[in-house]
């Protein structure tokens, strides 16, 4: 996927997001070990969450492979760390498609 079309995929998630009742804190957060697309909170509950688009919902959510996941975590430990938070968190996911968006709680693999 081009960044282009994950720039979009992004803004329609944060959208949806928004729609939901989150706060969005931050988007794009870096670091060694990889990145996490938007992080957000919601009834005190921080959400770091990956976007993921493609045609269909298949082919969009099977990119969240077991060393994706990975990545994200040790991302969020590092986020947790240099914002100094104590604060329950989760890793969630968003799925964006031409026609739906999917949100998807606490992934895990």
């Amino acid at each position: 996927m081009s960044r282009a079309k994950g720039n979009i995929a992004e803004e329609r998630a944060s959208e949806f997001l928004l729609d939901m009742g989150f706060l969005i804190i931050e988007r794009n957060f870096y670091s060694r070990f990889g990145e996490i697309d938007i992080i957000a909170i919601k009834d005190e509950v921080l959400h770091l969450i990956e976007v993921k688009s493609g045609d269909d919902y298949e082919s969009a959510v099977q990119n969240i492979t077991k060393k994706k996941l990975s990545k994200i975590i040790k991302t969020g430990y590092v986020y947790m760390k240099k914002s100094k938070l104590d604060i329950l968190f989760v890793y969630d996911a968003i799925i964006v498609t031409p026609n739906k968006i999917s949100y998807i709680e606490n992934i895990t693999l």
